[in-house]
Formats: C-alpha cells, sequence, structure tokens
C-alpha cells in the first residue's frame, strides 16, 4: 500500500507530495478552496492550510477533511504532474 511520506508547502494552495513508492508531485488545492463546501471552506485561511498533517499515510487537517493517497497520487497521474522523487534516490 503506498502511502504519503512527507509534504512541502510550495506557495498559495500548493503542496509537494512525496509518496513511499519514490514519486512525488505538486497538487494545487486551489479548487477544493473554491467548492467552498463546509468541509473546505476552512482551507480558505493560509493558516488552517499550513495546519496539514499525514495521519495514517493519508494527508488530512484538523477539522476532519482528509485526502487518500490513492486519490491524490491518482489526480496527480492524471494531470502528468506524477514524477520520480529525487529525494528518494
Amino acid at each position: 500500500m503506498i502511502k504519503l511520506k512527507a509534504v512541502e508547502p510550495k506557495g498559495d494552495y500548493h503542496l509537494l507530495l512525496h509518496f513511499s513508492d519514490s514519486t512525488a508531485g505538486v497538487y494545487d488545492f486551489a479548487p477544493f478552496v473554491a467548492a467552498n463546501t463546509v468541509m473546505t471552506q476552512p482551507l480558505s485561511e493560509p493558516e488552517f492550510f499550513a495546519r496539514y498533517f499525514i495521519e495514517l499515510g493519508a494527508l488530512g487537517w484538523p477539522n476532519g477533511f482528509d485526502l487518500s493517497t490513492g486519490a491524490l497520487q491518482k489526480r496527480l497521474r492524471d494531470l502528468g504532474a506524477l514524477h520520480q522523487d529525487p529525494e528518494a534516490a
């Protein structure tokens, strides 16, 4: 099972995601913020967005909003933004 192993901020709502299978990619979370749902509205506050964490290999925030590693990796792959992680070498 592939897990998220590290996350780095890359400005605005972009995070560099490092996965346990030696892949990585920068994901833009702005569409989640723009959706402005009950769960994603808090992400619009930069201080709250910066409180992301990894729990059981998934990406989450303190309000209970989380995204599975599989979904994140698939979205990055579909966008052509998933690459071999040079830091994993």
